[in-house]
């Protein structure tokens, strides 16, 4: 479970910011800037990131607020699982990335397994939709929903991308450092488990 912190500053920020989307008098616009405000001054008490950053990273989006999703490409290979290595950390994740406006959840994770790890795959079936909060990952100012999309192989071979240092497929019981940012152990052997019984059902936290 994510910090009260964190979970009270990206309330705070998502009241201001919705707020700010449809206010028409001017001091209910002062006072939704406030609230924004208060949740950068709680984000940089605690993370010691600068106000700057904050502000231009988690308190700089216009409209109504919404989660962010993140969608992560499953893939296997005589019982492995494929992950490719972040340059940013080092570590090792399943490929995928941010939602893309104009492209289905299927396509953005046939894209992302393309581009990170070289190899074509075609999307298959749905097999979680977790809450961030809800998992052992670092505090994150956004509210995040992940996707994890099982996909096959269909061509192309092991190639590294603007993003990543390596591609390998791991067994279970031989997991890399992961990058927890991006999944967990725990997650990963969720992930087996529709391996094991292709018939489980959807996981929705």
């Amino acid at each position: 479970m994510e910090h009260k912190w964190l979970s009270w500053a990206k309330e705070i920020q998502a009241i201001a910011q919705t707020g700010l989307a449809y206010a028409k008098d001017v001091y209910d616009i002062e006072r939704y800037q406030a609230l924004r405000e208060l949740s950068v001054d709680i984000l940089a008490n605690y993370s010691f990131e600068s106000k700057e950053k904050i502000r231009l990273s988690f308190a700089n989006d216009e409209g109504y607020c919404t989660p962010k999703t993140d969608i992560r490409g499953v893939v296997f290979h005589d019982n492995r699982i494929l992950l490719v290595r972040e340059k940013l950390d080092g570590k090792w994740a399943l490929p995928g990335g941010w939602a893309d406006i104009g492209l289905s959840p299927s396509e953005v994770a046939v894209k992302e397994i393309r581009e990170e790890s070289g190899f074509e795959t075609q999307a298959v079936r749905l097999l979680a939709v977790l809450d961030k909060k809800f998992h052992n990952h670092p505090p994150e100012a956004y509210h995040i929903y992940k996707l994890f999309i099982l996909c096959h192989i269909v061509g192309g071979e092991a190639e590294v991308g603007v993003e990543t240092s390596g591609v390998s497929f791991f067994a279970e019981d031989e997991l890399p450092e992961l990058s927890l940012e991006r999944n967990t152990a725990e997650q990963l052997h969720t992930m087996f488990q529709y391996l094991q019984n292709p018939n489980k059902p959807v996981i929705l936290d």
